[in-house]
């Protein structure tokens, strides 16, 4: 779940809704200066697909100590903490069934997903925030995880759909790179982000190099992207949300009534060039 605080409670949007818009900016990604991402559809399913175990999980959203949604915040911007909010064994289940309910579909969009999982919480991860007693079971997992990925990686290059371009290292670093940033525009979307960020890697350009996307906000889920990755000068997406009013619930069961009482209503986000 992600959530964005209102004077009257908050917008909650569940992590597939947040991982689809995710999909739907790297649909438009591309133009002349931008490489578009290929092999297309395998790319874009590993994008707008990244978050699909949490499904289940935010259909029955959980509060924290305090009493708030148990969420992706704009106060988690930049980090990846609070974990001891959260049940870790339960939270690395979800992470793993993202990676595999695309595994047995699609090895190379599960590729991606994988590496985005294990740079959370490799790279990312607050270990303070992590109980010592539990630090071994984080380990394993990110073992695990790239034990996986070589095994992906092995059906990936065993697929005569795809040329030798498409499964070097360079270009599934390169689409990973996408996948971390359309994502993270959707992140800063969800939560109204007014400061100006980056879009976490350099991502590749026609002539073969990288450079960074710079991302200013002139509104609410405005944003000006520097330099401009899509061929439009301005684009508007539209994403699903539900408002919850209160702000502090006195248990899980409270806001899950709530949630499932509050009616579906479209928000919208708009990148432009200027």
């Amino acid at each position: 779940m992600l959530r964005l605080e209102t004077e009257t409670g908050y917008w909650l949007v569940m992590h597939p809704d947040h991982a689809r818009l995710a999909g739907a900016f790297a649909q438009r990604w591309g133009n002349d200066r931008f490489l578009p991402p290929e092999p297309r559809e395998r790319v874009l399913r590993g994008i707008a697909r990244h978050d699909d175990g949490w499904a289940a999980r935010d259909a029955a959203p959980q509060i924290t100590r305090q009493g708030k949604p148990s969420a992706f915040s704009v106060e988690l911007v930049s980090k990846y903490s609070g974990f001891e909010e959260i049940d870790l064994p339960d939270y690395l289940a979800v992470r793993d069934r993202a990676v595999r309910l695309i595994a047995a579909e699609d090895p190379y969009a599960a590729i991606l997903i994988s590496m985005h999982t294990y740079s959370l919480l490799n790279n990312h991860a607050d270990r303070s925030t992590i109980a010592p007693d539990q630090l071994p079971l984080l380990d394993k997992f990110l073992e695990q995880q790239l034990a996986f990925q070589i095994s992906l990686r092995k059906q990936v290059a065993s697929d005569a759909s795809l040329s030798p371009k498409h499964t070097s290292d360079s270009t599934i670093h390169d689409h990973f790179r996408l996948l971390q940033a359309n994502d993270n525009l959707s992140l800063l979307t969800c939560v109204n982000f007014q400061q100006p960020s980056t879009l976490l890697h350099p991502l590749p350009t026609r002539d073969g190099g990288h450079v960074p996307v710079h991302v200013r906000s002139i509104g609410t889920r405005h944003f000006v992207l520097d330099p401009y990755p899509f061929a439009e000068p301005s684009l508007t997406f539209q994403f699903p949300a539900r408002h919850v009013k209160g702000k502090i619930f006195s248990e899980a069961a409270e806001l899950q009534r709530a949630f499932q009482q509050a009616p579906v209503e479209m928000l919208s986000v708009t990148v432009s060039a200027m």
